[in-house]
């Protein structure tokens, strides 16, 4: 029953590790079978620093993923993000040697070839390929250039680059924990397809998630991805100020912030106090909410900043590129109180909360969809796709093979119907999943 094969999202983050399983229902929407999480301890800022302790939970998270959804786990997709994630805008032509012919897969497969000969920063490695538009013959603006002729084709590209050794040790981490690495995703790209919706990537959006290491910025105009970038900074340097700033320990700051914490001072009395016991015998403390929120307000007005100027990066000013669905929170940090207003008053943009039950099957569970869970189910989701498309590849080769053994002359008709139908979904393969390959490799070979 290859229809309902399951597919495992596992979200490597920097507070907690999670795994997920889904399949599709009859309905196309992906049902989450299991979930298990595991305090990430081995992460730092979205990058593996210590790789026992990532294995460790990742192991864990699987287990209990597991047990609750009765299968057996052997792939993962697995998402990357972190600081070392940058991205550039390039454009790149190649001329083609029969402007006769009409333009198919090989010359855009060239295209995005060429760019990923790129060169580089010392140890860092393109992950993404990312078509914007194309022009033929200096005719600008064309979505879709397969099948129309031309001697000159171009493009621009969004260029999403990474550490190699980041990338690989996340693959480390896979294997040596027993899994097979099915592909690899940029998290902010695998959340926005959890949370947003076709239209508001049409419209134009940007999708800010707010994790524990790290916050990711995607904007969507036209339908497209247009920039995307990580920041360095998430919920845990909130819960570190707090900690400094009250003296208390992380796990109390971190459950102030979670129950009390407000991101706009102006909503809390001065009155209102909350009271945590002291260490070992020690006087209880007293810290009032008005502090509590004025310290959160401070370094979350500084992460909705940077990520504002990466908006203006992407060119949000200009009439053409404004965005028109604004911005949408998800991540963990998403769940602050008073975040969506503060927001909108530093940016001026509509804001809303992102739940990832977009894609989700109606019967999902409530707490899957939290904004908690926005990657992972995104992940799910983005594996699922690659096993569709694996399908379609699959039945492609099996009419070609059919096409070979029928006689000459009847191949002209049965050629023409299956041939229309694959070739779009495998332009898509070239960028992640030439990368899977990569580091799979080199894992193969490294042992």
């Amino acid at each position: 029953m290859e229809n309902n094969k399951i597919s495992v999202g596992l979200d490597v983050g920097t507070t907690k590790i999670v795994a997920m399983i889904g399949r599709k229902n009859d309905y196309g929407k992906a049902e989450i079978l299991g979930i298990g999480r595991a305090k990430s301890l081995g992460v730092h800022r979205g990058v593996v620093n210590n790789i026992t302790q990532t294995i460790q939970s990742i192991q864990q998270a699987i287990q209990e993923a597991e047990a609750e959804s009765g299968q057996k786990i052997e792939e993962v997709t697995v998402g990357i993000a972190g600081q070392h994630i940058r991205s550039l805008q390039h454009s790149d032509y190649i001329t083609r040697a029969n402007s006769e012919l009409v333009i198919d897969e090989e010359d855009i497969d060239r295209l995005i070839n060429q760019v990923h000969k790129l060169v580089m920063l010392p140890g860092e490695e393109i992950i993404h390929v990312l078509p914007q538009e194309y022009k033929i013959d200096g005719q600008a603006e064309i979505k879709e250039p397969i099948g129309m002729y031309g001697g000159r084709l171009e493009a621009n590209f969004h260029v999403v680059v990474g550490q190699v050794s980041s990338i690989r040790n996340i693959g480390r981490c896979v294997k040596s924990s027993g899994l097979e690495l099915e592909g690899i995703t940029l998290e902010p790209l695998a959340s926005a397809n959890a949370v947003l919706s076709q239209e508001e990537k049409e419209a134009g959006v940007a999708l800010i998630d707010i994790g524990g290491g790290t916050t990711d910025l995607a904007v969507f105009k036209d339908g497209i991805i247009r920039h995307t970038a990580v920041i360095p900074f998430g919920g845990n340097v909130i819960t570190e100020d707090i900690k400094e700033g009250c003296s208390i320990i992380e796990k109390q700051a971190e459950l102030l912030k979670i129950k009390f914490g407000s991101a706009w001072p102006g909503e809390n009395k001065d009155n209102e106090i909350v009271s945590i016991p002291g260490l070992r015998g020690r006087e209880p403390k007293e810290i009032t909410l008005k502090n509590l929120s004025k310290i959160i307000h401070a370094r979350v007005v500084e992460i909705v900043e940077q990520v504002y100027v990466e908006i203006k990066n992407y060119g949000h000013e200009e009439q053409k590129k404004k965005l028109i669905a604004g911005i949408v929170l998800t991540g963990g940090g998403a769940q602050l109180k008073h975040l969506k207003q503060l927001v909108e008053y530093i940016t001026g943009m509509d804001t809303r909360i992102g739940f990832p039950n977009e894609h989700l099957a109606g019967d999902s569970d409530e707490e899957i969809a939290s904004p908690l869970y926005a990657t992972a189910v995104g992940l799910v989701m983005d594996g699922l796709k690659r096993q569709e498309r694996k399908r379609i590849e699959r039945a492609a080769a099996r009419i070609e093979d059919e096409n070979h053994q029928n006689t000459e002359a009847a191949t002209p008709e049965i050629e023409e119907e299956p041939a229309l139908i694959p070739p779009p979904k495998k332009e898509r393969r070239t960028f992640l999943d030439k990368l899977t390959e990569r580091v799979k490799d080199f894992l193969d070979n490294a042992e």
